[in-house]
């Protein structure tokens, strides 16, 4: 349920509202690597299992020799059940959010004994839910951001205490946000956006403190995406007619700037732990604004008011045998709206990670990785205040199970 709530209500020269959310935490992803989900991403920015690692710190790239390759697959499944009251009637809506397949790759390789390069393909954001056979979808009733993360990166080992490395971050995007009226009626609200497409970037730096212990850092920038598409609403001329128009419309869409504090000990040559705080600036989310330019251009959709979100992650690693490694790991997911902000499309509540994963080395050249996460999300409730639809009360409830798969090759 990586994570968040993007809210929509258009009203315009209709007085029509509605509210749309996206994901959990801002709808962010941390499922990049299947080898990292073995331990809830404890440590990511300070470990270098494979060629994955630059995509949450650059600088591991250095603690990589030669050549290395990986890919794999990350399988969503998730039950997210919500329950709505207003005016005396209740609907449920049962398993909104819909399950996806999570593809990476990732790709290192080392210049000379300072210098290292890679490619990650990947993404950090994605979500896509809906509430089907739900009374009231004029609230909002599906939502959905896809992103592609392009990110070429490179490393520099300053010596063998430090390391910093740095990468471009290319994204495009697509989504969609709407409501209808309960029983498929017409669309009091639907817009689109298809291949935006914006730039970023990320910088990382790792200290090796001693043979035992391993600080590491990263910082990804904010990406200010733009979803250009169309809007579908009734007709402000004659709403009374119960029938829509689509006219072009545009939807600014701001990804935040993370911060990633990670570290790792090493017990003895079988043991070792990892600990990680992510920080996502979501606290800059006051306002939602699209651009309608057949309604008069800019209209102030809905204040937002989200807060900074916070995960803490705490992970182990056992080394059974030279080939096989077992993994597990917890985390903390915070919420990124208060409950006074939340809303029930894909209401946004915290999170509780527990993960296991192994590893295994067929040959000294080729390795696999699995990894199995349970999430818990916290029951929460929400209400929603409407001028038109009146106030909505709700509930929401769920959870998320997430497998993974992860090829590792060294040339």
């Amino acid at each position: 349920m990586k994570k968040t709530t993007l809210a929509l209500t258009i009203f315009g020269v209709i007085g029509l509202g509605l509210t749309q959310s996206a994901m959990a935490a801002g709808f962010q992803i941390a499922e990049y690597s299947a080898t990292g989900l073995g331990r809830a991403f404890a440590g990511e920015a300070a470990i270098a299992d494979n060629a994955s690692t630059q995509f949450r710190n650059p600088a591991m790239m250095t603690y990589l020799s030669g050549t290395n390759l990986s890919v794999g697959t990350i399988y969503i499944a998730p039950r997210i059940d919500v329950h709505g009251t207003s005016h005396g009637v209740s609907s449920q809506a049962n398993n909104m959010a819909s399950s996806a397949t999570i593809p990476n790759f990732y790709f290192t390789h080392q210049l000379n004994d300072k210098w290292t390069m890679g490619l990650a393909i990947a993404t950090a954001y994605g979500m896509q839910t809906n509430l089907k056979n739900y009374q009231f979808s004029e609230f909002g009733n599906q939502a959905k951001v896809h992103t592609i993360e392009f990110n070429p990166n490179i490393a520099y080992q300053i010596n063998h205490q430090f390391s910093i490395g740095a990468g471009v971050r290319y994204l495009t995007a697509n989504g969609h946000f709407g409501a209808e009226f309960p029983k498929h009626g017409p669309m009091a609200i639907y817009v689109e956006g298809r291949d935006s497409h914006a730039w970023g970037w990320q910088a990382g730096a790792a200290w090796q403190i001693n043979a035992n212990n391993r600080l590491g850092l990263n910082y990804r920038s904010a990406v200010n995406l733009n979803l250009n598409g169309k809007v579908v609403a009734l007709n402000p001329m004659n709403p009374s007619s119960m029938q829509d128009i689509t006219v072009p419309g545009s939807l600014p869409l701001t990804l935040p700037q993370t911060v990633e504090l990670a570290g790792v000990h090493i017990i003895n040559s079988q043991w070792a732990v990892s600990a990680s705080m992510n920080w996502t600036n979501w606290s800059h989310f006051k306002d939602l604004e699209a651009n309608i330019p057949a309604l008069g251009g800019n209209h102030l959709i809905k204040e937002e008011q989200w807060r900074n979100n916070y995960r803490i992650a705490l992970g182990t690693t056992y080394k059974v045998t030279s080939a096989l490694t077992l993994r597990s790991g917890v985390a903390f997911d915070s919420s990124a709206v208060n409950s006074a902000h939340r809303t029930q499309t894909i209401p946004e509540t915290n999170r509780l990670w527990l993960s296991m994963g192994a590893g295994y080395q067929f040959t000294p050249n080729f390795s696999v990785d699995t990894g199995l996460t349970y999430i818990k999300a916290q029951t929460a409730n929400f209400v929603e205040q409407n001028p038109n639809f009146g106030t909505l009360n709700g509930t929401v409830s769920g959870h998320i199970w997430l497998v993974g798969l992860q090829a590792n090759y060294k040339f």
